[in-house]
């Protein structure tokens, strides 16, 4: 008769199903690049539209990442305004799978921490580095035949049983302790029931029912699931995985408490000793065959705000092995780089340009802009007619796509007020005369300055490809 002592001492934590609420993002309908196997981009999948020729480059940059080819090189988009930058960044994230880590991040982001640039950077870095810990543990699994507690009969004292579970082979009676009863009875295990426990912790998991008690429709509910009986021996030996990112390992080992560290907030710096003896755990733990690196994507948009101390750090990261995909996203031209008086492309100095595969991006064409606010409405569960449609891709071609994806919700709430389910002309008109756009808000500017605080006229500025002003 076996005892299962490691299970009596042991707390089982309870586990509660929390409803997932997801923000309808500015990119939550991307899916992937929507390519074909030939890596054709085509002109509408996986929410991705247009930018054929971008899409394509990214495709296959993508093959270079899978094929770890990618080394002390980066990407980066370059294109106007509006033209898909982010969301490419996006689908190669998700095109490279689940699992796989994703950093997003501002360039003007690290002004604003309270820690070094370089400490901040390197920290983006190390969230975008996913590790692969592989661990073995050893589980009981079978089919409970029976479970009998006895309880004493002045109700005060120590709860004793036992537990009879099954495989297809063989069959073994466990003594129960008082903390693995209550486990078992938190989680409702009955005759029938094909159970997991963990030796290690004592987690008692449910995986099903077995077939053998489908018939007993009085114990089974709509969300039952049938299993069948487990096969071999009754206590076998289990793979677990666990990913998580370097900079969470940086997290647990550099604070006092430990684990809870993550739930503490603001990290602060972390020392450099402590980052040395991780690197060189993890290097060990490769050796041995328990963990494996998982490169991830960190994307730093408005890269041009970024000054030459990042840049020169950056250039040095790049190098290192345990680098992620750095993809970078800017809209500017020939403009200064920050922190010095050099004028530059993209604002980026030339010895890091050189390490750069550069992927430009072009403009909307009107097709193009109408099945991307037609995406975006379904995102939006809104309904717009097509003659809505057809004032709203006038409006983005005239204005800017942003301002056009804007006015859908806006003329969907007035829409509703007038209790209609689809959005009309006369809702997108009205809110096109509510709300201003860049140009309108220019010209009202430049008629009305006197009545504002400051008197001064906007010049006239002529815009360049990359949204800057183009010098003489």
């Amino acid at each position: 008769m076996a005892t299962l002592a490691a299970g009596a001492s042991a707390k089982v934590p309870e586990v509660r199903d929390i409803a997932r609420i997801e923000r309808i993002g500015a990119h939550s309908h991307i899916r992937g690049l929507g390519l074909d196997d030939n890596l054709e981009a085509r002109s509408v999948s996986q929410g991705m539209v247009g930018q054929q020729t971008a899409r394509r480059a990214a495709g296959i940059v993508l093959g270079m990442i899978k094929e770890g080819k990618i080394a002390g090189r980066a990407i980066l988009l370059a294109g106007p305004p509006g033209t898909g930058k982010t969301a490419i960044a996006m689908a190669i994230s998700k095109s490279l799978g689940k699992d796989t880590p994703f950093t997003s991040m501002a360039g003007s982001e690290i002004y604003s921490l309270e820690m070094s640039k370089t400490e901040a950077l390197t920290q983006a870095i190390r969230k975008s580095i996913g590790v692969r810990i592989r661990e073995e543990t050893e589980i009981i699994e079978g089919e409970v035949v029976e479970l009998q507690v006895e309880r004493p009969a002045s109700g005060v004292g120590a709860k004793v049983g036992k537990l009879t579970l099954k495989t297809t082979e063989m069959e073994t009676i466990y003594d129960l302790g008082t903390k693995m009863i209550d486990s078992l009875t938190k989680e409702k295990v009955g005759a029938g029931d094909v159970i997991t426990i963990d030796k290690a912790t004592g987690k008692i998991s449910r995986i099903g029912r077995s077939f053998t008690r489908a018939r007993d429709y009085d114990a089974t509910g709509p969300q039952t699931r049938f299993v069948q009986c487990p096969e071999g021996e009754l206590q076998k030996r289990k793979e677990v995985v666990h990913t998580v990112s370097i900079h969470e390992i940086d997290v647990i080992n550099s604070r006092t408490h430990g684990f809870l560290a993550l739930f503490s907030g603001d990290t602060g710096e972390i020392k450099p000793e402590v980052r040395e003896q991780i690197n060189g755990k993890i290097a060990e733990w490769r050796e041995e065959g328990k963990a494996e690196i998982t490169p991830g994507v960190l994307f730093i948009d408005e890269v041009h705000m970024l000054d030459i101390e990042c840049f020169s750090f950056l250039n040095r990261a790049l190098e290192d092995e345990m680098s992620p995909v750095v993809i970078m996203a800017t809209n500017r031209g020939i403009t200064k780089i920050r922190g010095t008086n050099y004028n530059s492309p993209h604002g980026i100095p030339i010895d890091l340009l050189d390490r750069m595969i550069i992927i430009p991006t072009s403009s909307y064409t009107d097709k193009q802009t109408m099945e991307i606010l037609k995406i975006r409405c379904e995102e939006e569960d809104c309904e717009v007619s097509e003659d809505a449609l057809m004032i709203l891709t006038s409006i983005a071609m005239a204005t800017s796509l942003r301002y056009a994806i804007q006015l859908i919700t806006l003329s969907s709430l007035v829409s509703r007020r007038r209790k209609s389910n689809e959005v009309a002309i006369e809702d997108v008109k009205k809110v096109y005369s509510l709300f201003l756009d860049e140009g309108r808000s220019e010209q009202i500017l430049n008629e009305y300055q006197d009545q504002y605080l400051y008197d001064s006229k906007l010049p006239n500025i002529d815009k360049g490809a990359g949204g800057e002003p183009m010098e003489a």
